[in-house]
């Protein structure tokens, strides 16, 4: 994304809009819960210049903000943050992700290979299927979780709750699948825990977002 000081005028001595009109779209940046004060600024400038224009073109108040609006962020306000973030970040982002994805993917082969070595009977099959779910249990799971909610701290309450616990219940399962390879005490606890959450929990959550997406 382009930087957006760059299309943003700060001048408004030539703005022609009513106060009672710039508040408005100042209360309607507001609902879009952007934090970074400078960026929220430089929306305020842009909106209000683009209204103006084609407020002087004879299109009405609203509806050249609604229209303003949906041309500069069409998936939302929330949405131009979440950009300008990840460009402030995004050297630390692609490495964080580069690590986490490499781990999964070590994490999956191992375990991959673990069933491999059981048809075979090949020995190390314990070890390999410990190795491959510690990997992805204690390192892929919880830097997936960090990810998502670094860059989705804006979203909906219920796709955070749904996502929240579908980590979770990821989580004790594969911890109640290394439990039962170390024969711990608790496996079976964790594991009816784990697909309880799951089936009861995640799954609901997702046909519900599911069914409310194909009606709107």
């Amino acid at each position: 994304m382009p930087r957006l000081t760059g299309l943003f005028f700060q001048n408004s001595r030539h703005m022609k809009l009513a106060i009672e009109q710039v508040e408005h779209i100042k209360r309607v940046l507001d609902k879009s819960n952007i934090s970074i004060d400078t960026l929220r600024d430089d929306l305020l400038d842009h909106l209000c210049c683009v209204v103006e224009i084609n407020m002087e073109k004879g299109g009405k108040f609203e509806f050249v903000l609604e229209k303003a609006i949906h041309e500069l962020a069409p998936e939302g306000l929330e949405d131009i943050q979440l950009q300008t973030l990840f460009l402030l970040n995004s050297t630390k982002i692609i490495r964080m992700k580069r690590v986490m994805y490499f781990i999964g993917l070590l994490s999956a082969m191992t375990f991959v290979l673990s069933l491999l070595f059981v048809m075979m009977k090949w020995p190390g099959t314990r070890e390999l299927s410990i190795a491959g779910f510690l990997g992805f249990t204690l390192i892929f799971i919880p830097l997936y979780a960090i990810d998502y909610f670094k860059v989705n701290i804006q979203r909906a309450l219920s796709e955070k709750l749904r996502l929240s616990i579908g980590i979770l219940s990821a989580f004790i399962v594969a911890t109640a699948i290394i439990f039962k390879l170390l024969h711990l005490r608790g496996a079976d606890l964790l594991l009816i825990s784990g697909t309880g959450l799951f089936v009861f929990g995640f799954l609901p959550f997702l046909f519900f977002s599911l069914y409310k997406k194909s009606i709107s």
